[in-house]
């Protein structure tokens, strides 16, 4: 244990490092994409490791990057202020959708299919409000010429590259801290079987809309920040069903039961989209999310697992001592 601990601190040190040493502004522009949507997935996958598959997240995503550009826009309010209303919009309309779906015990592909509408409608709203989004043309937010640190706006890679690290060991310390709480074990039990769970006392709806409310709180976090790092938005980038899916796909490619799964994904899908971009440039166009499906069936038959995980369990058996010894 200590000696993970001190791989941990070393690890993170080494990182908070790395921007003051090497100073490429594209590789750190990389570096911050990977980890904003590393704790993109990571929000997923703290819901989808327990059974409960949302294709609605691109939903949640989309809220919170265009509440907070609309209210920084339109009503000038502060992103320090915006990001927290944004979230709490995706947390209501997480409780609103997920309530009665649980409440009346739907499940399985018929839960997929509510979150897929969830998904769609938020992507159709952005695009049919065109007067104040944008709508497919994307969505700039102003540019400040005030303090950059009010307005969230900074034009330095590192400091950006700071701010997306703290939220992505944000996301991973959430995710340790649902790993090693009591609704790990009540999660796990409801995802084997509901009524089993409920006859041991487990509130199965409220355990459900708790990782939920906290999946889709987090979700809507990446959307704000990568709002504010990338300045500028489109709907097809950051909210509906594509968006949805690259979540999934990253997050079961990577490791959907280990922590550092998602982010293993995030490397992937980061650079399999730079390497088409820069390949094959506009010919390229949406073969990254060809090449997800197919990735996405290929690991689903042959690695379960995902990347990270099947090579954790690779090495527990091989240090797991024989039947002779």
């Amino acid at each position: 244990m200590k000696g993970r601990l001190a791989a941990g601190i070393a690890g993170l040190a080494a990182l908070i490092a790395l921007p003051f040493v090497y100073r490429d502004p594209y590789h750190l522009h990389i570096l911050v994409l990977i980890l904003i949507w590393s704790f993109a997935y990571t929000s997923w996958s703290i819901m989808g490791r327990f059974g409960l598959v949302s294709l609605g997240h691109g939903g949640f995503m989309g809220i919170g990057a265009y509440v907070t550009a609309l209210l920084w826009n339109h009503l000038g309010l502060s992103p320090w202020i915006g990001i927290p209303l944004s979230m709490a919009a995706a947390g209501a309309l997480a409780l609103v959708v997920g309530y009665p779906c649980f409440r009346f015990r739907i499940t399985g592909h018929y839960f997929v299919l509510v979150t897929l509408a969830l998904s769609g409608i938020v992507l159709q709203v952005v695009t049919a409000t065109r007067d104040y989004t944008g709508g497919s043309l994307g969505y700039t937010p102003n540019r400040t010429r005030g303090s950059g640190l009010l307005a969230l706006q900074f034009d330095d890679k590192t400091t950006w590259y700071l701010i997306a690290l703290a939220v992505w060991v944000g996301g991973l310390l959430i995710w340790h801290w649902i790993d090693r709480s009591m609704s790990r074990y009540a999660l796990e039990a409801i995802s084997e079987d509901e009524d089993a769970a409920a006859a041991a006392g487990i509130n199965v709806t409220a355990e459900k809309l708790k990782i939920t409310l906290i999946s889709a709180l987090m979700t809507a976090l990446a959307g704000a920040i990568y709002c504010q790092y990338q300045m500028f938005i489109a709907p097809d980038v950051v909210s509906g069903i594509a968006v949805s899916l690259q979540m999934v796909f990253a997050a079961i490619v990577g490791g959907l039961y280990v922590s550092f799964g998602p982010t293993v994904g995030a490397i992937i899908t980061i650079l399999l989209a730079e390497t088409l971009r820069i390949g094959f440039g506009t010919q390229a166009v949406g073969w990254d999310n060809l090449v997800y499906g197919v990735l996405l069936v290929l690991f689903i038959i042959f690695l379960p697992k995902g990347i990270l995980g099947s090579l954790l369990e690779r090495v527990k058996l091989q240090r797991k001592p024989s039947p002779a010894a």
